[in-house]
């Protein structure tokens, strides 16, 4: 093997480090011929010709071709023979440009930082082999410049959120990612045991009965970027553990949600194409505001002749569902599983869903006159949910009612009654606006993605190999 050779001549094929001037577009910034330079990176493409070979390095931002002459490097020419596609090296010399006028180095000193015991993917075609893309993301990134792409634009994303809200005066808060009790949200949490305090411990679902206790103590802006764990199915749309930013406004509400949704997102999609409009699924996405509204209880009624008040039974028959062969702590999620279909595939403009049944948002305020109306909306871009937010519920008894009302519904759907948040709410919270938006999501939207595996680094997959 080339490893034992290399070890053999005395040489470290993983040393520790090599001084250089800086990034591969950095130096391709400053260049000039006759100037000194350091590089480092990857071999990715090696050629001989007579006593000269050239070879591709590359790292995270660009490539330059790296020139070895004979007449240069004399006996340590021969040593080239060492080095393979993969390869990590550090090279210097001086900066050259070619007939061709390809700018490049004209190497008098190089070091093997890191021997490549394994091929890297097909040159051509790169790394095509979605399940090995998903296990061996490394790959994914070396290979096809596009998934380098994607994650650099959630960066940017992220980033954009960030300076988004801080100059808004919003506060950037952590809150705990293990949970006493798993509220804030409908889904089936991850369980696990503290040994030290021998007590049962959940990862949250989300942040926001924490998020809120700050409202309560005086914090009046605030958001979490944070990471949640539900334990549920994978599909195109879903990971167990995903990324939400969660944002919260003291004397705000549902409108002044839908009104920050609309900049945040707009910008965000300037910021990313210089425009609104987006190539999503084989569809040109405008997100030119103002964004159309629709209401959720007239489509409903309209569709199925729901209204506010039916029971879940009565609800999943008018859906033409089999009451009878449905547990009863079932009924609900069968029931809003199929009131979500209407939405899943609707016309790609961005459209917010208001007006959604009480009996479904046991966090939000009514309307009102519309007891059973909840001052909420859902955001649908490109048939998929986004965002999710509402005015507030802040009356602690109204709350501890419409969280015993979640728990009759059974189920995942079934809210804990959380008695250190309703003693949080007794002091006092102000009226308020909340919205939650899928980072994964929302970068699926902004990358053309159609499968929120192709904008999580690493996501959950099941342990056969094969198996997508």
């Amino acid at each position: 093997m080339k490893l034992e050779a290399v070890r053999k001549a005395g040489t470290d094929p993983y040393q520790t480090s090599f001084k250089r001037d800086g990034s591969v577009q950095e130096i391709l910034a400053a260049f000039a011929d006759g100037k000194q330079a350091r590089a480092t990176g990857r071999l990715t493409a090696i050629r001989t010709h007579g006593k000269r070979t050239f070879a591709d390095l590359r790292d995270q931002t660009g490539k330059i071709q790296l020139v070895f002459a004979q007449d240069d490097l004399g006996d340590r020419y021969g040593r080239l023979e060492e080095l393979d596609l993969g390869d990590i090296v550090g090279a210097a010399g001086v900066c050259m440009t070619t007939k061709t006028g390809e700018k490049s180095i004209a190497v008098s000193e190089w070091s093997l930082l890191a021997k490549s015991l394994r091929p890297l993917p097909e040159k051509w075609h790169g790394l095509q082999n979605v399940e090995i893309r998903y296990r061996q993301r490394y790959l994914d990134l070396l290979s096809n410049p596009e998934t380098r792409k994607t994650f650099e634009a959630r960066t940017r994303i992220v980033s954009g959120i960030r300076r988004f809200l801080d100059e808004r005066g919003f506060l950037e808060v952590e809150t705990p990612m293990m949970q006493p009790i798993a509220g804030g949200a409908a889904g089936r949490p991850f369980k696990t045991h503290h040994n030290a305090l021998d007590m049962d411990l959940y990862l949250r679902i989300a942040p926001e009965l924490y998020l809120k206790r700050l409202l309560v103590g005086g914090f009046e802006k605030v958001y979490e970027i944070n990471r949640n764990f539900r334990n549920e199915g994978l599909s195109p749309r879903h990971n167990p553990e995903f990324t939400m930013l969660e944002v919260y406004e003291a004397y705000s509400d549902c409108a002044g949600m839908m009104e920050l949704t609309e900049e945040l997102v707009t910008g965000l999609a300037q910021e990313l194409h210089g425009g609104l409009k987006l190539e999503f699924g084989g569809k040109t996405l405008d997100l030119a505001r103002p964004w159309k509204q629709v209401s959720f209880a007239k489509l409903v009624q309209d569709k199925f002749g729901i209204a506010p008040g039916d029971s879940m039974e009565v609800m999943a028959k008018k859906l033409k569902k089999d009451v009878g062969a449905i547990p009863k702590n079932q009924l609900a999620r069968i029931v809003i599983e199929s009131l979500d279909e209407m939405f899943e595939h609707a016309e790609g403009a961005p459209v917010f869903v208001t007006e959604f049944f009480k009996i479904f948002s046991p966090l939000a305020k009514s309307l009102p006159g519309q007891p059973e109306i909840a001052d909420r909306f859902e955001l649908f871009i490109g048939g998929m949910e986004t965002a999710n937010a509402y005015s507030e519920q802040n009356d602690p008894l109204e709350q501890r009612e419409r969280l015993q009302a979640s728990q009759a519904l059974g189920g995942e759907q079934a809210q804990p009654v959380d008695e250190d948040f309703l003693e949080a709410l007794e002091y006092g919270m102000p009226p308020a606006g909340g919205l939650g938006i899928g980072i994964d999501r929302l970068t699926m939207l902004l990358t053309g993605q159609l499968s929120i595996r192709d904008v999580i680094l690493f996501p959950t997959l099941r342990s056969d190999l094969g198996q997508a």
